[in-house]
């Protein structure tokens, strides 16, 4: 459908979703206008027409939701295209979900998997690496699988990273992260020289998959002793938990997990960028200095 096209358009370029967004919000809209409640034109009743069928269907109230967000977006979409004059979705409540509750890792948990890890190897060295990257700087694994080493900065104790839509912002990098970095670079294997500055590389030197970066997080856990389930994203989770509960300010810890914007100077003037690392790193929990064994 050509409106689709369009509308895929507006929310790749002009909105910045992710690719992931981008295909779940047109299929989501694709299956609509498929559907006998489904047109540019449809009104109210439609929408909530829809959404009864779905629910009849056993659909979860979290994808119900998804559903309507989606809905929602595409109409006004076509409100700012001079489509339509209103939004159909505007008189439809959103249904209640529980408050999703994220897996998170104890500080003693994150401890026994940093301390599973055999780093006598430089594949030992990188994996740490990647785990005290995930878990000290709270990074998305996509963003950990993008990082640069001309984005690290050791001695300003920050990474600079790409998250979400393209966005930049500054994540400060504490020692013992920095340390396992360091380790792990200067054990670093030769590089396909396409993928020269990408920091964790497989053994034929390219970038590092997110799947490479799952089975690890998952291997480290069961070499740890941990049952629950985990993935990359749950040390991110158990990075702001930390962060939060050992008193460091929420808004802080929003910005370093890229919820706003505060690369740019202009940005975060109002910020006082020195104070505002040193809150961070003295807000993360203190734990031993990461010394690799001797490689063999």
């Amino acid at each position: 459908m050509a409106v689709l096209d369009d509308y895929n358009y507006y929310l790749s370029l002009e909105r910045g979703m992710s690719e992931h967004t981008v295909k779940a919000y047109t299929g989501d809209v694709e299956a609509f206008l498929s559907s006998e409640w489904g047109s540019v034109t449809s009104k109210t009743e439609d929408i909530v027409g829809y959404l009864g069928y779905l629910a009849e269907n056993n659909i979860s109230k979290r994808s119900e939701a998804r559903i309507l967000s989606a809905l929602r977006s595409f109409f006004t979409w076509l409100v700012m295209e001079g489509e339509r004059e209103d939004n159909p979705c505007d008189g439809v409540e959103s249904p209640k979900i529980g408050r999703y509750l994220p897996s998170v890792l104890s500080v003693e948990e994150v401890d026994a998997i940093m301390d599973s890890v055999d780093t006598g190897t430089p594949a030992g060295l990188r994996d740490r690496a990647i785990l005290e990257v995930l878990y000290g700087c709270g990074l998305r694994v996509s963003e950990a699988v993008g990082l640069r080493i001309s984005s690290i900065f050791f001695d300003e104790e920050y990474i600079s990273v790409i998250g979400k839509g393209d966005k930049q912002r500054i994540v400060p990098l504490g020692e013992v992260a920095a340390d396992a970095l360091k380790a792990w670079l200067a054990a670093r294997w030769d590089a396909d020289p396409e993928f020269s500055d990408i920091v964790f590389l497989n053994k034929n030197g390219r970038p590092l998959s997110r799947v490479s970066m799952f089975n690890l997080v998952k291997k480290q856990a069961l070499a740890a002793g941990i049952v629950k389930e985990i993935s990359p994203h749950t040390f991110r989770h158990s990075f702001a938990t930390h962060l939060i509960e050992n008193g460091a300010d929420l808004r802080a810890v929003q910005e370093m997990l890229g919820h706003e914007s505060i690369l740019t100077t202009e940005i975060y003037t109002h910020i006082d960028t020195e104070s505002w690392q040193k809150s961070i790193l003295e807000h993360h929990p203190s734990r031993k200095m990461f010394k690799p064994e001797g490689l063999v």
